[in-house]
This record gives structure tokens, C-alpha cells and sequence, in this order.
């Protein structure tokens, strides 16, 4: 009797033993399944719904709700200028498209800077802005930096002429730099940035303030402007310069040669019989 008591003291001993194993397995589990969720919850970022291209875009194509979808966009990281609401990209009343200024690739957010206002072209007149004015520039294949240029690249204008007199006559020739970082709009006919290519462009149109424009009218018609392509991220603006054939060689300016100054002759006169004679005497004076 005594043996059978032992030996189911021993059997529950080791059924409790491996309840409490599966018990704290279990647990384990639990809680670890718990610690992936919480961890999960903080990785949650909240999101905003936003128009993007459903397709590739580009420079003069209609933009319409046909080829725009939204698209779930975290909330700290919208684009400037993103449309969230389709009242706010075709508002009510107006023509129910846009053009589009710059290419956009699919999936790419839609933005202001990047569309026309509803029913506007995409024409020079939507690239200038308020108090701005367009100016053509006629150029070549030496001064148009070899066809490089593009719509949204920042040119320095530099003029080449003569101006005032040397010595004999000569006119002084000379190349200054009279407009920093002018934002170039258009290539010839072309406003897109979308230009596949090298163009040798005729004309460049150029987006200036009024008073620039009456300079650059100005040295055109006075002289050869060049441009000088500005970097992408430079911020720098250049101080004036000017050059010419003297600082070009490294010369010293000519001086204007100096008189020698003639010596002085004094004289007294005399007459002797009918005739005046002048004779020489020391200068005391």
C-alpha cells in the first residue's frame, strides 16, 4: 500500500512539475508575442492621403484625374506644395485640368511648382514671376556654353564692347560682367527642363526684373553678351569684373609721354645804327 502511495506521489509530482513547464512556456510565448505587437504599434507612422502621377508626365501634357491616384504619405514628410484634396487641385468653376511645367515620373507627388494654375497653358507667362519680365537673348555655339543650357539654369551675363578713347585715337575694348545668376525660361521655342539632347540654341529667354531688362537691351545692342552657366547648388554671387587687353597681358597702363620743357633763353635788345639786335644774357630769374 505504501509502495503504491509513493509511486502516485512521484506520478503527480511529475505531472505538476510539467504543467508548470508548459505553463511558463506559455508565457513566455505570450509575452513575447506581446512585445512584437508593441513594438510593431510604435513603428506605426501616421499618414495622409496625396495626389501623385499614376503615370510618367511630361513638360505640356494635360494633367487631369485620369492620371493622378492618391497615395498614403507619411504625415512629417509631405512635399511642399503637394495637393491633398481634389477641390484644392481642380477647384469648383474652374476648367478641370492642369498643364504640366516640369516631369514627373509615376508614383512622383503632385506639386504646385510643377503644374500650371487649372485651365492656364504652359507658356512663358506662367514661368514669370510677379514683377518679372522676359527678355530674349540671341546667342550662339561660342556664346550659349555649346548648347549645355537649359530651362531653370542661372547664367552670368558678360559684355563685350568699346568704350571711351586711348591715346592716338585708339577705342579701349573691354568684357564686364553686368547681370549675375539670370534665371534662363526657355530654350529657343522649348520652356520644358525635359530637353533630351544637346541644342544648339539661337536665343535664350531670360526672366529679369524691368531695369535689368533695359540693361541687357542695352549692351545687346552695344555690344556681344556671353553667358557663363552657374552650378546647380551655387549660392555665391559674383562681384563686379571687368577686363581688358592691358589686364588681359598683365601691362602697366601706357602713360602719356612728358613734355621736356624747353629751355629758357633771355635777351636784351640794342640798336646799333638802323638795326635792333637781341643778345643773349643769363636768366636771373
Amino acid at each position: 500500500m505504501r509502495a503504491v502511495f509513493g509511486l502516485v506521489l512521484i506520478v503527480g509530482i511529475a505531472l505538476a512539475g510539467g504543467a508548470v513547464m508548459m505553463a511558463k512556456k506559455y508565457i513566455g510565448e505570450y509575452q513575447t508575442a506581446l512585445a512584437k505587437e508593441r513594438a510593431g504599434q510604435k513603428e506605426i507612422v501616421p499618414t495622409v492621403e496625396v495626389f501623385v502621377a499614376n503615370e510618367p508626365l511630361r513638360y505640356g501634357q494635360r494633367l487631369t484625374l485620369e492620371n493622378i491616384r492618391k497615395v498614403s504619405w507619411p504625415e512629417n514628410a509631405i512635399p511642399e506644395g503637394s495637393f491633398l484634396e481634389s477641390a484644392a487641385l481642380f477647384p469648383e468653376g474652374k476648367p478641370p485640368h492642369r498643364v504640366v511645367l516640369r516631369a514627373m515620373e509615376k508614383d512622383e507627388a503632385v506639386m504646385a511648382v510643377k503644374v500650371t494654375e487649372p485651365g492656364q497653358d504652359a507658356g512663358i507667362t506662367s514661368r514669370l514671376q510677379k514683377g518679372m519680365r522676359a527678355f530674349a537673348i540671341k546667342v550662339d555655339v561660342d556664346t550659349g556654353v555649346s548648347g549645355f543650357l537649359r530651362p531653370g539654369d542661372r547664367v552670368d551675363v558678360y559684355w563685350t564692347g568699346s568704350i571711351g578713347q586711348e591715346l592716338e585715337g585708339a577705342r579701349r575694348e573691354v568684357t564686364r560682367m553686368i547681370q549675375p545668376g539670370i534665371e534662363l525660361i526657355a530654350i529657343d521655342q522649348s520652356a520644358g527642363r525635359d530637353i533630351d539632347g544637346t541644342i544648339i540654341a539661337r536665343t535664350v529667354t531670360v526672366a529679369a526684373r524691368p531695369e535689368q531688362v533695359a540693361t541687357l537691351a542695352q549692351a545687346q545692342n552695344t555690344g556681344r553678351l556671353s553667358l557663363a552657366l552657374v552650378g546647380a547648388e551655387d549660392d555665391t554671387v559674383a562681384s563686379v569684373i571687368e577686363v581688358d587687353q592691358r589686364k588681359l597681358l598683365g601691362l602697366a597702363d601706357i602713360e602719356a609721354p612728358i613734355e621736356k620743357q624747353a629751355e629758357r633763353v633771355c635777351t636784351i635788345r640794342t640798336r646799333r645804327g638802323a638795326e635792333v639786335v637781341e643778345i643773349p644774357i643769363p636768366c636771373t630769374n
